[in-house]
């Protein structure tokens, strides 16, 4: 894909693989919507893009709340009348072996909030902008680490630990990655999940105590394929494992779970949508 003149956005991109995706789609020409929570850390990787010759604007938001995530959807739209790329990238790690339950804003398990429902909802907020784009892309940024959704017990009030609630949050986006590409059939826009590479050099993985042995660089590879390869223009619904065409958990190819998600992600949106006009009435 040529990428001069398109606009991509891709959360959580002022650190780690994000962060060097986003600076290698400004190189490429991208227009380039970064996000971060951090105001210091987005303006540092803005410059970056903008020495290389690319553009690149800041955007900040914190996805552990939906209304934020609302809020960030209505900036892009101020921003642009166009996205050719969203890169749902985002995320929070397992925490190591000492992680405690947190729950997000709106009183979600967080990493299900942030690492899932967050993309499911901005990309849901997006879709006009991306059916305007289209021929266009979603590439969800997920994990090789997969364990099956227990809809009894989503929210992990019982049996939790960190790495449960990191591995769910990450076959959710499986889940939704393959549902949406089957919503969006005929639309132009095409729908990829990956896990980009085992235990990169990034800040996540260092917080759960792991010893990091694998470069950003090789993720950020994986993703920019997704994101720009002309071997991917029209494939849809699929999983990758770094470049490589692979399997998730068979959880993501049951229907019947993909539909349960779906149901269970759009009450859970409601209820904090209407949690939030209460406390402002």
């Amino acid at each position: 894909m040529d990428l001069k003149d398109k606009t991509v956005l891709i959360t959580g991109s002022t650190d780690g693989v994000g962060r060097v995706v986003a600076e290698r789609l400004g190189a490429s020409g991208a227009r380039v919507l970064v996000h971060g929570r951090d105001e210091g850390r987005g303006k540092a990787v803005v410059s970056v893009i903008e020495a290389s010759g690319g553009k690149a604007e800041l955007l900040v938001a914190d996805l552990s709340s939906l209304a934020e995530v609302r809020r960030f959807a209505e900036a892009v739209r101020a921003k642009t009348n166009r996205l050719d790329i969203l890169i749902s990238n985002a995320g929070v790690g397992t925490g190591g072996q000492d992680s405690k339950r947190q729950v997000s804003a709106d009183g979600y398990e967080l990493r299900f909030a942030v690492n899932y429902l967050a993309g499911f909802l901005l990309t849901s907020e997006l879709l006009p902008l991306l059916k305007a784009s289209a021929p266009a892309r979603i590439v969800n940024v997920a994990s090789a680490g997969q364990q099956a959704i227990d809809f009894g017990n989503v929210m992990l009030t019982h049996g939790y630990s960190g790495v449960r609630a990191y591995c769910q949050s990450k076959l959710a986006q499986i889940l939704f990655t393959i549902d949406f590409a089957e919503h969006l059939k005929g639309s132009g826009i095409t729908v990829n999940a990956l896990h980009p590479a085992s235990y990169m050099n990034t800040t996540m993985v260092r917080q759960a105590g792991v010893t990091p042995w694998s470069s950003v660089e090789t993720g950020a590879d994986a993703i920019f394929n997704l994101a720009a390869s002309p071997a991917l223009e029209g494939r849809s619904g699929l999983y990758f494992d770094g470049q490589r065409e692979s399997r998730a958990d068979a959880q993501a190819y049951n229907e019947g779970a993909r539909r349960q998600l779906r149901a269970l992600s759009l009450e859970l949106i409601e209820g904090a949508s209407a949690t939030s006009r209460k406390q402002q009435s």
